[in-house]
């Protein structure tokens, strides 16, 4: 006669190996799936990758060479000028940043040369040359402030 206690041990692993493998199979089934899905990104990407390096082949025949005409030219900035163009308008360094869109800070950090505008501003200070005191008080007072 067997002991109970052997034949409960022995159901438990029974029971215990049908639970895991029901858990295992969908784990296993999932992992196949993104086993398969990497392989098909990974040969799309290789085939992308082809064809950029046949596109840049074929631009490299059909571009001519690129020379410094090119190149996008950088305004030049000066401190002495911006300062001697806000003496000019009559304006604070606070309403030279609202024009250009800095704070007063940061136009004083230009004219002193601590610090150089970043390029979206160095096309609002180029414009500032061709702005007339009446002209600056004016788009001053549109933008809500009156000087």
């Amino acid at each position: 006669m067997p002991n109970v206690a052997q034949v409960l041990k022995a159901e438990i692993e029974r029971i215990a190996k049908k639970a895991l493998r029901a858990e295992t199979t969908s784990l296993k089934k999932a992992s196949v799936t993104f086993r398969s899905e990497i392989a098909a990104l990974k040969r799309h990407v290789q085939e992308l990758e082809k064809a950029m390096r046949a596109l840049g082949k074929h631009a490299q025949k059909t571009a001519p060479a690129a020379g410094p005409v090119d190149e996008i030219p950088r305004t030049r900035f000066s401190p002495k000028s911006l300062a001697s163009q806000r003496r000019r308008l009559g304006l604070s360094a606070e309403d030279v940043g609202r024009l250009v869109g800095a704070s007063g800070q940061s136009v004083y950090n230009w004219e002193a040369g601590k610090a150089r505008p970043r390029d979206s501003h160095l096309a609002a200070i180029a414009a500032l040359k061709t702005l007339g005191r009446r002209a600056a008080v004016a788009h001053l007072a549109t933008m809500g402030r009156p000087r």
